[in-house]
């Protein structure tokens, strides 16, 4: 019997840690050490109180000497739960100290330059207290030895009891589940890219040296006999059930016949899907099209939903957006409200009202509708196969972004785009996919020249949690290129910053 979760693909992050460390040494004696370790300690209880992420502050103990460094270092990098490190300079530590353990450093890693005490206790600060509190005197040291060794490191400045800091803390976290996600996500393609396309291509083995993931092909054919040949009429018949009781049913443009069997089609494709992507342990894959040999009809809704529970997609072979999208879900998890595949498809010029409305022939995220989808059937105008189920929707109302990652031979390069998606006030009776409409930042006309002169591809991943900043620590991680397109964007200024970039990163690989 086909056993099927909602949520099925599990999104992982209750076992993993961020680890805290402190720095300071042992010529402070031990009452200083004893109330560093102390105020250290409930930094970090009170941070794990007011964070929302998923992952877990470990607190480490004070590490006063080289060889502590190094270890605690070590420790981590070989440490299967821990995400990344944040290091806060309670005190003055040298910094030859931290070389050793820098240089060996294979995780994310946070500056947090803050201070216990939030303020100077004027009538009776001394010596003692000032050695004590020393943090904005180490965290100078401290940086100072980060930059020399040209560390990729995000500091976050001021009190921890800031919200401003807190949510600065958070987006650090969430890039860093993203990092370590793409550390262990195995993408499956079936079939290979849309033929013709370039922006869909790209070298996996620098992929894999970069991001850390792996892209593994298949053939549709061992997919089709493996798997979806297996799938029992009553498995079939059962998530048909499902179906007809999540969803409203649209019938359309097809006879019953045609609806009922296409829907019992879908259903085997699904389970199939499933069963593939769990027993090779993928967490993303892709599909075109234009490689179908043995299906009757292109993956709709058997994509969306997998997108829904968690599973990263790329349609026509794009398989860095598989990754992407994986990747920003992983990042959104605990308050994902909406993370998709999406293509941008048409423009809506009208004066005083410019708009852009983004899709995909079938495969977008139900995790963006306004509302419950409707599962409907009819044909698809591309592919020569039978019509395909899919779930219709309107995407919601809200602030997003949308970003994808290109390649140009010698560097990836990210590229991000802030968006207001709106609500679509006209019907589209004879457009049955899922739809969401946007006015991107700071608006159409320059969005669209500045992702175009980037090098920005058509599919992105889109999605209403994972935000500018997040992709950008996220990017600092990878240490990939990345340009935001947000309100303050201006072409002259964005070409420069091309311009510059392109410098550094061809100098970079001299």
């Amino acid at each position: 019997m086909f056993v099927f979760r909602k949520g099925g693909l599990i999104i992982i992050t209750r076992d993993l840690e961020v680890w805290f460390i402190t720095g300071s040494q042992e010529l402070y004696g031990k009452e200083v050490l004893k109330k560093v370790e102390e105020n250290s300690k409930k930094l970090v209880d009170a941070l794990n109180d007011a964070i929302s992420t998923p992952v877990k502050i470990a607190w480490k103990p004070v590490l006063k000497d080289a060889d502590q460094i190094k270890k605690v270092i070590d420790e981590a990098n070989s440490s299967k739960v821990c995400i990344g490190l944040i290091a806060w300079m309670h005190t003055f530590s040298p910094a030859k100290m931290w070389i050793a353990g820098l240089k060996s450093l294979e995780k994310p890693f946070l500056h947090f330059h803050t201070q216990f005490e939030q303020k100077i206790p004027w009538n009776t600060i001394d010596m003692d207290y000032m050695n004590t509190n020393q943090s904005a005197h180490g965290g100078r040291e401290f940086g100072f030895i980060s930059a020399r060794l040209e560390l990729k490191r995000k500091v976050i400045a001021g009190h921890w009891s800031d919200s401003k800091v807190i949510s600065k803390l958070e987006d650090w976290i969430r890039a860093a589940l993203g990092w370590n996600e793409a550390h262990t996500l195995k993408v499956a393609r079936l079939g290979d890219n849309m033929r013709d396309v370039a922006v869909t291509e790209g070298n996996k083995v620098d992929a894999q040296i970069d991001f850390g993931y792996e892209v593994h092909g298949f053939a549709v054919g061992d997919y089709i006999e493996g798997y979806f040949k297996q799938v029992k009429r009553s498995e079939a018949e059962e998530l048909v059930n499902r179906y007809l009781e999540e969803y409203p049913i649209k019938k359309s443009t097809v006879s019953e016949e045609v609806f009922q069997a296409s829907i019992r089609e879908a259903a085997r494709i699904e389970i199939a899907l499933r069963r593939f992507l769990e027993k090779g342990g993928f967490k993303a894959f892709t599909t075109t099209f234009q490689d179908l040999h043995g299906m009757r009809q292109l993956p709709g809704i058997a994509v969306q939903r997998l997108m829904r529970d968690g599973y990263g997609f790329g349609g026509e072979g794009d398989w860095k957006s598989a990754a992407l999208v994986r990747i920003m879900k992983v990042m959104a998890e605990g308050i994902d409200i909406g993370t998709s595949f999406i293509e941008d498809y048409i423009y809506h010029f009208e004066p005083g009202n410019i708009k852009e409305l983004g899709s995909h022939m079938l495969e977008v995220c139900e995790s963006i509708a306004d509302g419950t989808p409707s599962l409907e059937v009819h044909p698809l105008s591309i592919g020569g196969k039978e019509p395909p189920a899919r779930l219709v929707f309107n995407a919601k109302e809200g602030p997003a972004v949308q970003a994808c990652i290109v390649e140009f031979g010698d560097r990836f390069r990210m590229i991000v785009n802030e968006l207001e998606v709106v609500k679509q006030h006209e019907d589209m009776p004879k457009l049955p996919v899922a739809r969401a409409l946007w006015v991107p930042k700071p608006d159409l006309a320059t969005a669209a020249t500045a992702w175009i002169l980037a090098g920005g591809a058509h599919h992105s991943s889109m999605s209403y949690t994972v935000t500018a900043e997040q992709l950008e620590d996220l990017s600092d991680m990878f240490g990939i290129e990345i340009v935001v397109i947000d309100d303050k964007t201006d072409i002259a200024e964005f070409k420069k910053e091309l311009r510059y970039n392109e410098v550094y990163y061809k100098l970079k690989k001299l």
